[in-house]
């Protein structure tokens, strides 16, 4: 199940804003294998805009978003 994946790597851009969550996503899965999952945390409320797009436009999967409070994760796959 998806759910229950363990991240292969984890980005906390908590108390950034546009565009440091997108850079920091970018640089990230930029050194990742494909098929790797990335977890994105982000605090910025653009950033339910942004990472969709960049994911679409990118060729990279978004499996999910959840958000808690302020926090909102994203579980991104790395296109293959």
């Amino acid at each position: 199940m998806v759910s229950q994946e363990k991240p292969d790597r984890s980005v906390d851009t908590s108390g950034t804003c546009c565009p440091e969550p997108l850079k920091q996503a970018h640089r990230a899965i930029k050194a990742m294998q494909p098929g790797e999952l990335l977890e994105l945390i982000c605090t910025d409320i653009g950033s339910r805009m942004d990472i969709p797009a960049w994911c679409s436009r990118t060729g990279h999967e978004l499996l999910r978003m959840e958000e808690e409070g302020k926090t909102l994760r994203y579980y991104v796959r790395k296109r293959r």
